[in-house]
């Protein structure tokens, strides 16, 4: 074991200060950033009042949005007439078509009409006496003589009563709504109806192998027309999901994403060379186009987009324009400060030479910033696949404009799903290759 004197200990003080006479900010500062940054957080508790905004949360919408993303809901409405029978009522644009029969609605021999609202033994009776509510394993009858609906026995919990109407939740099967003259039933099923052909194709409703069989082999539904021809007009024509305009709209987003990143790296190009320092030695013409740039990309995209749109009208023009002006701003500032820092040797090496301005940029600058923009300008447009979706839901196109349409009617939930997951697809597949494009270009591999 080695033993070190004073002077020794002295000595090695001397020669290595940082180690031994550490700031207050090197010994402390660590623990400093921890504070701050508890103390911040216990601010933003303070200032957005969250324990009183998730105590207030309207959660229950959360499993009720989730649903109808994955399912839909049919509706027949049960009229008891005056003379004692019950006439049934469907939605005008039922899922089930203009003429249902559906296997869960069953006619009784004495009059009265028996609903299947789910699997698990739930069910809804209705005469033109009482409805009974099956669920949960108990039936509850509901009396519907008189002048308003009343609950014969205990009422339970998922059942509430009002002045007018009898409410019984069935949870994910559905709901009933019994008021003296009619019974509505929503009865929710998993899936997306009618996703291929709706009810007004001549295919709806039709078994998978008839449809193949019809397409394949089948005598022409219309004489004009092949089978084949026939199916994709309907599917691509589809009035419930409208795949014509949400594939169109998709396109849309992604011209415009590309079309805004493109005209944006392209004028952003030649500015970053006069914006750069080593390569224009201009100082003011450097700073106007610095702040120029600053400008550009501060301003939202979301704002360039209600901006174009009031001086242009709704539309991609709009679209693609706010993303060309941001653009322009954050790739000039990329590009300029890529510029800035490229090495200086093989430019003075080839300008030491007598070559002419415009050969000293091209073998001594642009070897160097080409896989740096292509990088830069390939991260962009991915990124501006999403942005263009937002920015289409304030007028300026796309499918961003559609999910809006869809999300402001509160009822096409399923239909929001499908645009969201196209979205995803077009995202997820456009990041993988710009990805896979960056990565080749900067020479590094994948994992």
């Amino acid at each position: 074991m080695t033993v070190i004197d004073a002077n020794r200990m002295h000595e090695i003080e001397t020669r290595y200060p940082e180690y031994f006479h550490r700031s207050f900010r090197q010994r402390f500062g660590g623990l400093m950033i921890l504070i701050a940054t508890l103390l911040y957080s216990l601010y933003a508790v303070w200032f957005f009042d969250l324990p009183k905004l998730l105590a207030e949360a309207h959660w229950e919408r959360v499993g009720i949005y989730l649903s109808q993303w994955v399912s839909y809901d049919v509706q027949p409405e049960f009229r008891i007439e005056d003379d004692g029978s019950i006439e049934i009522r469907y939605p005008r644009f039922s899922p089930l078509g203009d003429n249902p029969h559906p296997d869960w609605v069953v006619n009784n021999p004495d009059g009265s009409i028996t609903v299947s609202v789910s699997g698990t033994g739930r069910t809804v009776t209705v005469s033109k006496s009482e409805t009974i509510v099956t669920a949960h394993g108990v039936s509850v009858p509901v009396e519907v003589s008189s002048g308003a609906p009343k609950v014969i026995g205990p009422v339970p919990s998922w059942m509430t009563v009002y002045d007018d109407n009898v409410l019984a939740n069935l949870g994910f099967a559905g709901d009933v709504s019994i008021s003296v003259d009619r019974v509505k039933i929503r009865k929710r099923f998993f899936g997306w109806a009618n996703f291929v052909f709706d009810t007004q194709s001549s295919f709806f409703d039709k078994p998978v192998g008839e449809v193949v069989s019809l397409i394949v082999s089948g005598p022409r539904i219309k004489p004009d027309q092949s089978n084949l021809s026939l199916a994709f007009d309907d599917i691509w024509n589809n009035s419930e999901w409208q795949h014509g305009d949400v594939w169109t709209k998709l396109f849309q987003t992604i011209v415009m994403a590309f079309l805004g990143t493109l005209l944006g790296s392209l004028t952003a190009f030649p500015l970053a060379f006069l914006a750069a320092r080593n390569i224009t030695p201009n100082r003011l013409l450097n700073q106007i186009l610095k702040r120029f740039f600053d400008f550009l990309r501060s301003v939202d995209m979301l704002i360039w987009a209600l901006f174009l749109t009031r001086a242009f009208g709704p539309g991609p023009l709009a679209g693609s324009g706010a993303i060309f002006l941001t653009e322009t701003g954050t790739l000039g500032k990329l590009y300029s400060e890529g510029l800035e820092n490229i090495d200086n040797k093989p430019r003075e090496g080839i300008k030491s030479t007598g070559a002419q301005t415009v050969l000293v940029h091209r073998y001594g600058i642009m070897p160097q910033i080409v896989p740096v923009f292509v990088s830069q300008t390939l991260y962009q447009w991915e990124s501006n696949v999403r942005g263009a979706t937002i920015i289409g839901a304030v007028g300026a196109g796309g499918i961003g404009l559609k999910l809006w349409e869809a999300m402001r009617t509160n009822a096409n939930w399923e239909n929001v799903a499908y645009m969201v997951i196209l979205i995803l697809i077009v995202v997820f597949i456009f990041d993988t290759a710009s990805n896979a494009l960056r990565h080749r270009l900067m020479g590094t591999k994948t994992h």
